[in-house]
């Protein structure tokens, strides 16, 4: 029986009876965990960046917390296993070019094999898909369009150098509503330890996206909700895009609770005006660049 942490990891996504490892359950969970924890980088954006231990994560997620992939796919796959799912990690990148080879390090995924049948599963993109697929070659619909190929394939054909079942190497994912349509990762197996020096240079270094702009994104039946610096978006299925613009510190805290369900416990009044202080000036510096 699960108890402890695991027990109001599952309160926090809503789910009170998991059963027994099922496909219909990994949906299930996937599904929940995406719509109720949101992506985002409010710790690291402050200059407290949270370690990535998987117990860690979960007792983060379980408090209201959100974070990034090495922290919801790393807590994830600690509730899957606890679960008695048959979970593998995987060293991920994601990249604007649909045709690169590259694995960069900078994102955690992945796989869990059920009944011989092995799953993509991802709840620490932000905008990925609101369920797992299965992992083999072919084109998805899950209200936005999503595919799978063997890393290195291009042309839908699975040909090269690499096995067209990705066994050898790796597997692209794509998302072409993304501002990053591919997500490369590796077939073998990974553990926590092989992401420690990547988190800490996307948590850390000056030229991390995570230190230049704050961010949430929340994946959910209607559609995503992107929060980039003081611009909501939500972007609908069908294509619908309604975009507006934060105007002070409070709506952007109101912001994160309502949409993104992230308690804010944790904030002192001095953080929020901190967060919205860095906010703005990146704004600024955004307009700035407009008019080079």
């Amino acid at each position: 029986m699960i108890t402890g942490i695991y027990t109001d990891y599952l309160a926090r996504i809503g789910v009170t009876d998991p059963g027994s490892p099922s496909v219909e359950g990994l949906f299930a969970l996937t599904r929940a965990h995406l719509e109720r924890i949101p992506f985002e980088n409010t710790d690291i954006q402050l200059g407290r960046p949270p370690a990535i231990d998987p117990e860690l994560s979960v007792r983060r997620l379980a408090a209201g917390r959100g974070g990034y992939c090495f922290h919801l796919n790393g807590a994830f796959a600690a509730l899957l296993e606890q679960l008695g799912y048959d979970v593998t990690l995987h060293v991920g990148g994601v990249c604007a070019d649909t045709d690169s080879r590259e694995v960069s390090g900078d994102h955690l995924t992945l796989t869990v094999r059920i009944d011989g049948q092995a799953y993509f599963v991802d709840v620490g993109l932000g905008d990925g898909p609101p369920e797992p697929l299965p992992l083999r070659e072919g084109r998805y619909e899950r209200g936005f369009a999503y595919g799978l190929r063997p890393l290195g394939s291009t042309d839908g054909s699975g040909s090269g150098s690499e096995a067209s079942d990705g066994s050898d190497t790796g597997w692209t994912f794509l998302n072409e509503d993304s501002p990053f349509p591919a997500m490369n990762f590796r077939s073998a197996p990974a553990t926590m330890a092989d992401f420690a020096d990547e988190h800490l240079r996307l948590s850390t270094a000056e030229d991390s996206p995570f230190l230049q702009s704050f961010f949430m994104l929340r994946r959910h039946a209607g559609g995503v909700h992107r929060l980039h610096g003081k611009v909501l978006l939500h972007i609908a299925p069908d294509g619908g895009r309604d975009k507006r613009e934060l105007a002070s510190s409070q709506e952007l805290s109101e912001t994160m609770a309502t949409v993104f369900g992230r308690e804010l416990d944790d904030l002192t009044p001095a953080d929020r005006a901190a967060l919205w202080d860095r906010v703005e000036r990146a704004h600024e510096a955004w307009l700035a660049s407009q008019q080079d």
